[in-house]
């Protein structure tokens, strides 16, 4: 194993893919730092730009755009209080109360600094452990795969949204996109409307520009007299001692709660997020300081967040399972290529796999060596107008769109896809859970027909293997655990724990 991961730092540190690298870094992250914009509308911003290039190549490019578009949008989540992604929320809590308090350089530089720890801790944890899930994951089969996937719409439509209502329909509609196009065992038409350019079914690429940049283009837009912003100027983003001392433990205790969170089927970073926040916040000797500018509160999430991209890898590269927006997008980038990821992904194509990875490791250090000096820079981006700056947006996800298939009825496919994502946001379903049904949908229905030919037609063959029990189990647990915690005895308020405290005293 670390034989062949010393063979991918060979294929990683060429120049040419060192280049590849640092332009993946500095477009992500430019892009990234944007306001509204996330690491998955980067990647599938930028994901036409990789076309021509080989494929070890490009998916080193993709990993330093991934991980600058991760940066960029905790970069506006401090500067501007506008997370670019749901992982960066967390960070505004004090990070843009520092910047306030014109304490944004250390917010920004305690963000790079835990990206980078958080993401290093996470991609050696991603070297230990996916060969071996990939070893054993060769043995599940069709019912395995499929309750797996099922508990991968089950755990996006429960864990994000406003309510379970909203989660589930937006997997829907992106289970509906998914239809469009030939069954690919009977060859009947679905959804396409008698087009033959709908045969081929919808791009994954389209789908995801259009309900990323269109839908969100689309909402800025509508909302652009109503706020208004101001950008905050940034100065030399160096910490002191008294910093370093305060944020060192955070750094190392995110990658902790982020990494298993990122690993699992579903599980993204907003919840290791959210629980390094009241993590730090019980840990720290400055509790007051939190929700006010406590820089624990930027250093420990952002360090988890890193972490939990690492271990989005894990399930996207073993089991060809996307758990977030943006490995959804790379998922699409790999079919674009004519790779499949999954448990033999790692015997097929072992250079690019362990090239990948090492890159990584190239893509964090060139990361922080190169966005700590250029913090200023990514503030001043910040001063563009928002219709030129939205409209500039549209016009790249449309030179996207087009240059997917060179096919105009792709630009009108996008804008009207773009448009269900203005909706979406207007009505607060969430992007994700319509990605993840565009991406997993078909393959769980391949799945699905494929266990029910093993079986004759037979349920029971959904059901038929002691891995498949154990996910259906746990499907349920995270259907019903609502219905449970209210049969949970109630923790007892602070004004209930008040009188005793009293006594005791």
């Amino acid at each position: 194993m670390f034989q062949q991961l010393i063979d991918g730092f060979g294929t990683a540190l060429t120049p040419t893919h060192i280049a590849m690298a640092a332009i993946g870094v500095l477009l992500g992250t430019a892009i990234g730092v944007l306001p509204g914009i996330g690491p998955a509308m980067a990647v599938a911003l930028l994901l036409p730009v990789t076309y021509g290039l080989e494929p070890t190549g490009a998916f080193i490019m993709f990993a330093g755009i991934y991980y600058g578009g991760m940066f960029g949008g905790s970069t506006t989540s401090i500067l501007l209080n506008t997370p670019g992604e749901s992982a960066a929320v967390v960070a505004a809590i004090d990070g843009n109360p520092m910047a306030r308090k014109g304490r944004g350089a250390q917010a920004l530089a305690a963000a790079a600094i835990g990206h980078f720890v958080g993401g290093i801790l996470g991609t050696i944890a991603l070297v230990v452990l996916a060969p071996v899930i990939a070893k054993h994951a060769v043995d599940i089969g069709a019912p395995d795969l499929f309750a797996i996937m099922v508990l991968a719409f089950i755990a996006v439509t429960s864990v994000l949204g406003s309510s379970r209502i909203r989660g589930v329909a937006s997997l829907l509609i992106g289970l509906t996109i998914g239809l469009v196009g030939l069954d690919e065992m009977t060859g009947q038409q679905r959804l396409t409307f008698g087009s033959l350019h709908l045969a081929d079914g919808i791009d994954v690429v389209i789908v995801a520009v259009a309900l990323f940049a269109v839908g969100e283009s689309l909402w800025v837009a509508a909302h652009l007299r109503r706020n208004a912003f101001k950008p905050i100027p940034v100065g030399r983003p160096w910490l002191s001692r008294a910093d370093l001392k305060r944020t060192w433990k955070p750094w190392l205790r995110g990658p902790l709660i982020g990494f298993p969170f990122g690993a699992v089927p579903a599980g993204g970073a907003e919840i290791p997020t959210f629980l390094s926040y009241v993590t730090e916040k019980r840990l720290s000797k400055h509790k007051d300081e939190f929700g006010k500018g406590a820089i624990e509160g930027v250093a420990g999430p952002e360090a988890t967040a890193s972490a939990s991209a690492a271990g989005t890898l894990v399930s996207m590269l073993t089991l060809g399972l996307p758990t977030t927006a943006v490995a959804a997008v790379m998922l699409a980038a790999f079919q674009q290529y004519g790779i499949q990821p999954g448990p033999l992904l790692f015997e097929r194509e072992s250079s690019l796999v362990w090239g990948l990875i090492a890159s990584l490791f190239v893509g964090l250090t060139l990361l922080l060596v190169l966005n700590l000096p250029l913090a200023p820079l990514w503030a001043k981006l910040l001063r563009i107008p928002r219709p030129y700056l939205y409209a500039g947006i549209l016009f790249f996800a449309s030179v996207g769109a087009y240059a997917v298939n060179a096919d105009i009825f792709d630009l009108l496919v996008m804008f009207v896809i773009g448009l269900i994502g203005f909706a979406m946001r207007r009505y607060g379903l969430p992007v994700l859970p319509a990605i993840i049904g565009v991406i997993l949908g078909p393959a769980a229905e391949q799945q699905m027909r494929r266990a029910l030919q093993l079986s004759d037609g037979d349920l029971g063959g959904l059901v038929n293997t002691p891995f498949s029990i154990v996910v259906y189990v746990i499907i349920l647990v995270i259907l019903f655990f609502p219905l449970i915690k209210r049969f949970l005895p109630a923790r007892p308020t602070a004004t209930e724990a008040e009188p005793k405290d009293k006594v005791d005293a």
